[in-house]
């Protein structure tokens, strides 16, 4: 198992806070299918103020290249993203057209 921890933030309004909260409720299947079959067996996130951070937990073989690539190829995913991309806006450290960010684990007990 592999653990990630990534960070994104959202549009600093309440009501499209909320909205995108909504989305996460639950989620479409095509979008749970195409987490659970790239090896992402734990995806949880938390929120506050308008920063969010994920926690995913994957198999062995994870790659978030072969990931980046299935979300391609897969038309719900892109929809998606397109979807979400207007609640969210980027970190100030992320690279143009970034989305969530991979932190740096600098401690672990």
């Amino acid at each position: 198992m592999k653990r990630y921890c990534l960070a994104v933030d959202l549009v600093d309004d309440p009501q499209m806070i909320a909205e995108y909260e909504g989305y996460h409720k639950k989620i479409q299947p095509e979008i749970h299918k195409s987490i659970t079959s790239a090896g992402i067996t734990v995806m949880d996130i938390y929120r506050i103020g308008n920063r969010l951070f994920m926690i995913m937990e994957t198999e062995d073989d994870f790659s978030f290249e072969t990931k980046a690539q299935m979300d391609a190829d897969n038309p719900k995913v892109q929809e998606w993203e397109q979807l979400m991309w207007k609640y969210q806006q980027a970190l100030p450290t992320a690279k143009p057209g970034e989305k969530w960010v991979l932190m740096e684990q600098i401690f672990a007990l």
